[in-house]
């Protein structure tokens, strides 16, 4: 039996200050540029006034790159290009520096934070501090069994938290969010048809490395009888994300709360953490005002949940690859919208008419 109620996270996020965010757009009516003329960059300024509670906004000197890792078991069905289990591989890539989001964090200047939540491999493969988070090796079939016992995906659950409060007491000023998983897509894509009452086909994707068509039936396949043991329990986070969720998945949404909480801004990958978003804001519904969504993946899930959230991605380059390439791409934006709002000068007073 479980302990931890998602709903309590109602009562403890605010949403980023409206006050502040008027006196920001006030501000950005001032400024020498005219209005309108930056695009979205105005209104990102203005997102992270709000988060960060002053005018002129600070320069974002300390963002940081949280990705949560871990098999799930419905890779064993044939539903991704990867071979079940090998999550461990994309984590080692990103060790090595030899993965993309390692090649543009060192170039952004924003530290890699991997959390072993539920790698399917012995921990010694891997750095102490990656794998002594890990809650359980692998996860559950969710098409034919439970991915997580309710005991696990609360552990999971506060796993998350643990890590968003580390950030928020290291000082971390931004975060960009993503997973570095096996399966992780057909689990996250049942989660958002379950949540948005849509049909396994409406959400089932291509997966980050393309499946082929015959992948893709059986990722709808599976996705589909995931469904069915999925509803019964959507009233209930908690049995939700243990019946259809996974270590990783049930982290995400922790840590996700938990940032709202601690005031910490995230911007968002791709389709797994705009899931957990999605789950996230079914227990607290300021939460994503907390959130960006980095890029549009191509997923139609992750389409499904932004709409549902109302967020709109930052970018839209066709970039698949995941591990948060796609988020920290939109980082260099975010940092020049804070830049632009805090540096640009006023217009100069006007004199006044006789």
């Amino acid at each position: 039996m479980t302990t931890l109620n998602l709903d309590e996270f109602s009562d403890l996020i605010e949403r980023p200050d409206g006050g502040v965010r008027r006196d920001a757009e006030d501000r950005r009516e001032r400024l020498a540029v005219p209005p309108g003329a930056l695009g979205r960059l105005d209104e990102l300024g203005e997102w992270l006034a709000a988060a960060q509670g002053r005018v002129p906004v600070r320069a974002i000197e300390r963002p940081r790159v949280v990705l949560f890792a871990a098999d799930h078991g419905i890779a064993a069905a044939g539903v991704s290009a990867r071979a079940a289990g090998s999550a461990h591989e994309l984590v080692r890539a990103v060790l090595d520096g030899t993965s993309p989001v390692a090649v543009l964090a060192g170039r952004f200047g924003a530290g890699v934070r991997i959390v072993d939540a539920g790698l399917d491999c012995d921990p010694g493969l891997l750095p102490a501090d990656v794998s002594r988070h890990r809650v359980r090796r692998g996860s559950g079939r969710i098409d034919v069994e439970d991915a997580l016992t309710p005991e696990e995906a609360e552990a999971a659950l506060r796993l998350g938290m643990r890590i968003a409060d580390e950030e928020a007491d290291a000082g971390t000023d931004l975060v960009v969010l993503g997973d570095l998983s096996v399966g992780g897509t057909t689990v996250a894509a049942t989660l958002i048809a379950a949540l948005c009452g849509t049909d396994a086909s409406v959400v089932t994707g291509r997966g980050g490395v393309p499946v082929d068509d015959l992948a893709w039936m059986r990722k709808c396949a599976a996705i589909r009888d995931a469904l069915r043991r999925a509803r019964p329990v959507l009233g209930d986070q908690v049995a939700l994300l243990a019946k259809v969720g996974g270590t990783d998945v049930a982290a995400i949404t922790g840590f996700l709360l938990q940032c709202a909480v601690r005031r910490t801004p995230v911007i968002l990958d791709g389709i797994v953490s705009a899931a957990c978003g999605l789950v996230a804001q079914r227990a607290a519904f300021r939460a994503p005002d907390w959130w960006l969504a980095g890029q549009a993946s191509g997923e139609p899930g992750q389409a499904k949940a932004l709409d549902r959230m109302a967020l709109n991605p930052v970018l839209d380059h066709g970039v698949t690859v995941g591990g948060g390439t796609g988020a920290l791409l939109a980082l260099p934006l975010v940092q020049a919208a804070a830049a632009l709002a805090a540096d640009l000068p006023e217009r100069a007073a006007e004199e006044p008419k006789d």
